[in-house]
């Protein structure tokens, strides 16, 4: 992996913005958007993704960066056993539900080879960096 200076140029963020405004989408256009307690669930899920993926960046520090990773993909996986709930109540198509599970188990993925990435460097962070 290259260098990075912003979570916004990271992969993982990226995607994980992608699931957040298709999930906005999902609120304006079905009957999901009528369900405040899920859709608050699932709202609060999706942004946990992409804030922990910012935190555990600006924290500086490989350790650190990991931890924040393991919680993103804990959110995405919370993310999709409310996609089932969504679906399950009809709240949501099967064809919305397949398009977002699929982002979550790309998103799901993408977050544990970034983990073993920063498993097996020896690079430790920005903030141990001797200038």
């Amino acid at each position: 992996m290259g260098k990075v200076d912003r979570f916004e140029d990271l992969e993982v963020w990226k995607l994980s913005r992608e699931i957040c405004n298709d999930l906005e989408g999902l609120f304006k256009s079905t009957a999901l958007g009528k369900r405040y307690a899920l859709l608050n669930q699932m709202d609060r899920s999706s942004g946990s993704i992409m804030d922990n993926i910012a935190e555990g960046f600006g924290r500086g520090g490989n350790l650190e960066f990991r931890n924040f990773l393991g919680f993103a993909r804990g959110s995405c996986t919370k993310l999709r056993s409310q996609l089932y709930r969504a679906v399950d109540k009809e709240l949501i198509t099967q064809d919305q539900f397949q398009h977002l599970d699929q982002k979550c188990d790309k998103e799901i993925a993408k977050l544990g080879s970034f983990i073993k990435y920063l498993s097996n460097t020896d690079y430790k962070g920005t903030k141990f960096k001797k200038d």
